[in-house]
């Protein structure tokens, strides 16, 4: 039993600063799931295990009102950390450097306070610890095997450093983009380079690729339609006197919806192949789809908007143009019932809480797990005191 509501806001930036110090990547979260297994058991909240790391706690089952999900995502990074706080990572190469400790953290304290005021709940909470948000599709896995049967309706956040402190994004419809990615093969014929007129230069036709790709945003989607199209590498090594035979081009879309989606990645299709006929080489394309958009449901957005100038203030709302071009695995839940998505404010005027997630001197705020703790409560419709 903890005395005040401060005592359990301490004992979760405790957690975080411990899962901090030992992150685990994608599916490989085993003993950050065993940590929080370890707390809920203390504290007597039953759970059940998902998707092998994925853990849900349960709380009011037996109430009447509304089933409510909050969700916390819990894996890591394959980073470098080069903080300097006391509490930084001790594995090579991974690193919390998008506050999914904070996240977690969060959501314990909101397990710990609510278990103590369970009895004035009025609906169920399901609390769901959830892996491999990072690219590892862990909100599907999840779902696949349950997770979310007899819930009504889910909420879920992140922490977000291009944000003020005390403010937040949650507007109706998409708030993140979905994504995906292509993998283009140039298969051209080298050769020796002061004989280019017997090759067919992969690499001047990726370098065409690349520029004709371009267009696709510029000339074949609405300005009014938020896209991106990033060529992120270009692979053709060869030695400094020798056209090489293959090239290798990889990137990455951002778009707001499916119809979009799909339309950019047939885009993507045709003129690499067009262009692959006019430099006289062969191309292979591999489209993966990767998550949907993350487009919040009105009444909920509605609901969190409300909590959320209760808890932050009536100057609560960033001026953020949404949606942003990050992606989600939350889009998962959304696709499946009502809920809500926010995105809330960590620069505090500290050079690491202004660091942008996936960055390796980044660092989640401690001061958010307060206010989001309660918003997260309020949502689950916990109307007592902190």
């Amino acid at each position: 039993m903890y005395k005040n509501f401060q005592e359990i806001i301490q004992f979760a930036t405790d957690f975080r600063h411990n899962l901090h110090r030992n992150p685990e990547l994608t599916w490989g979260e085993l003993d950050t799931a065993k940590a929080i297994r370890e707390v809920l058991d203390q504290h007597s909240i039953p759970y059940k295990t998902y998707a092998k790391t994925g853990t849900v706690g349960f709380l009011a089952q037996d109430k009447k009102g509304s089933h409510i999900a909050l969700r916390g995502d819990i894996d890591a990074l394959p980073l470098q950390e080069k903080t300097n706080v006391s509490y930084k990572s001790q594995k090579s190469q991974c690193m919390h450097a998008c506050g999914h400790d904070g996240h977690t953290a969060t959501l314990m304290a909101v397990s710990l306070w609510l278990k103590q005021n369970e009895k004035s709940l009025t609906s169920p909470v399901s609390l769901l610890f959830q892996p491999a948000e990072e690219g590892g599709h862990g909100a599907k896995k999840m779902i696949d095997e349950g997770c979310l049967e007899g819930v009504d309706v889910i909420y879920g956040w992140h922490n977000w450093p291009a944000i003020k402190f005390g403010q937040a994004a949650c507007p109706n419809g998409t708030v993140m983009a979905g994504n995906g990615t292509f993998h283009i093969e140039v298969m051209g014929v080298g050769g020796h380079s002061s004989q280019p007129e017997l090759c067919k230069d992969p690499v001047l036709a990726a370098s065409a690729i690349t520029m004709n790709l371009q267009q696709i945003i510029s000339r074949q989607i609405s300005p009014q339609d938020s896209a991106v199209v990033s060529v992120t590498s270009i692979d053709a090594r060869s030695d400094l006197t020798t056209i090489p035979d293959q090239a290798k081009i990889e990137g990455t879309i951002r778009v707001p919806n499916e119809e979009i989606k799909w339309k950019v990645f047939n885009k993507i299709k045709q003129i690499t192949e067009d262009t692959a006929k006019a430099y006289g080489v062969k191309v292979e394309v591999e489209l993966r789809d990767r998550y949907g958009a993350t487009i919040n449901h009105d009444v909920p957005a509605e609901n969190m908007r409300n909590v959320l100038k209760e808890v932050l203030g009536d100057n609560w709302q960033s001026s953020l143009s949404t949606p942003i071009m990050a992606s989600e695995d939350f889009s998962y839940y959304l696709n499946k019932i009502p809920g809500c998505f926010a995105l809330i404010g960590s620069d505090d005027g500290v050079e690491k809480h202004q660091k942008s997630c996936h960055n390796v001197y980044y660092d989640f705020n401690d001061k958010l797990i307060d206010p989001v703790s309660k918003i997260l409560m309020r949502l689950a419709n916990y109307n007592g005191e902190f």
